[in-house]
């Protein structure tokens, strides 16, 4: 039996850890005290930032404001980025957001929640494409490029720009899509667009009918596919793995993700790709304190894609173990589904649906997304008042 006060730390505000601050908004037992650890003011929404790009939705659209939240919960918020993890002494080093804090002290925990969302490491990406970090347009953080897409629309406003996006999964597609709207709809004429696909399949992750409509669209907006990979990038130009240099005035980085590279020495379990391992009810494999959801864990039982769709759904489980886990009673399994509807959008009002083998597209498929893209962001802008009913 536990007695006294306990301290749950959550680190990262990722699309998990929103639901959990919504839930003790609605439930926080009186001898929990919570912390949240994040850089950041606000969670933008993956799933709506191509419609952003796009022009369908203003920034503020794309965002969870995380003081409501944080009020509403009875949190204290500490606005920083984690540096590193002493799981033996249950306690998290960080760094301020902003200018060097005197007192940025270890953050001590005695359950700790991991949800820091996707990253991509800058030091490994200069080292796999040399110039990444300063030449490219990163996708990861969102939040920070969010803020930089709109200085790429005022140059589209002042002179044709030629756009090269690196990497064709679903991320890459999507924001190609939707810059090549927003460009060739509120830019001058005359801009080109390139995806480079880093030699594998486009939509890979994909079945082969969704690949082809993939296809389809490309051609119809007349993209130049290149199935070459990028070796390094330098002003205005992408080296490419043929050795022949393709010149562009934007270059957007869309590749996989990488794992925090402060998970390194933490004495957590990990898995082969640097990711938190996580059992069944999203709980370290190592460490039964320490739960992790979305992009930072990896399921040691049921591996599945590290997506959006996958990380909102684990937030309410993730919620339910770690009240339970606070109280002392059994746990309940999280069960990701087989299959998940996936929403591809095309950028001009038009998505590519697919469940499975199945797959259709069109206006209405955009339109669904959009009222379930819609519908998520306002379940976690409500008021205070309304969060605790």
């Amino acid at each position: 039996m536990q007695h006294g006060i306990r301290k749950l730390l959550l680190l990262g505000a990722g699309h998990a850890h929103v639901h959990v601050l919504a839930e003790l908004a609605r439930h926080r037992p009186a001898d929990l005290d919570v912390t949240l650890l994040t850089p950041f003011a606000y969670q933008t929404y993956s799933g709506m930032t191509p419609g952003f790009v796009a022009g369908h939705y203003t920034e503020a659209e794309c965002q969870i404001p995380l003081e409501p939240l944080v009020l509403a919960a009875g949190v204290r918020w500490v606005q920083g980025r984690c540096t590193g993890i002493d799981a033996t002494a249950r306690r998290v080093p960080w760094a301020p957001a902003g200018p060097p804090a005197a007192n940025a002290t270890a953050l001590p925990y005695d359950l700790l929640s991991i949800d820091t969302g996707a990253v991509l490491d800058r030091r490994r990406l200069d080292v796999d494409m040399p110039g990444a970090s300063t030449h490219a347009l990163i996708v990861r953080p969102i939040e920070s490029f969010a803020q930089r897409w709109p200085q790429v629309m005022d140059m589209a406003r002042n002179r044709p720009l030629s756009i090269a996006v690196i990497g064709a999964g679903a991320a890459g597609l999507e924001l190609l899509f939707a810059a090549e709207h927003a460009v060739r709809t509120q830019g001058m004429p005359g801009s080109r667009f390139t995806l480079v696909t880093g030699g594998a399949d486009v939509a890979g992750n994909y079945p082969p009918g969704v690949q082809q409509r993939v296809l389809h669209q490309l051609r119809r907006r007349d993209v130049t596919l290149l199935r070459d990979s990028c070796t390094g990038l330098q002003a205005g130009a992408v080296q490419l793995g043929s050795g022949a240099t393709l010149a562009c005035d934007v270059a957007i980085l869309a590749i996989g993700t990488h794992a925090p590279p402060w998970l390194q020495g933490s004495g957590l379990a990990l898995a082969d790709t640097g990711h938190i391992l996580v059992n069944a009810h999203q709980q370290s494999t190592s460490h039964p304190e320490v739960f992790a959801a979305g992009d930072v864990a990896s399921r040691a039982d049921t591996p599945h894609p590290k997506s959006g769709v996958y990380a909102v759904r684990a937030g309410p489980p993730l919620a339910h173990n770690l009240l339970a886990a606070h109280h002392g009673k059994p746990l309940k399994p999280h069960h990701p589904p087989r299959h998940t509807l996936n929403l591809l959008s095309c950028g001009p009002g038009h998505a590519i649906a697919s469940w499975g083998p199945l797959h259709v597209e069109g206006g209405w498929a955009w339109r669904w997304k959009d009222r379930i893209d819609r519908g998520f962001m306002a379940r976690y802008r409500a008021s205070p008042a309304a969060m605790r009913r």
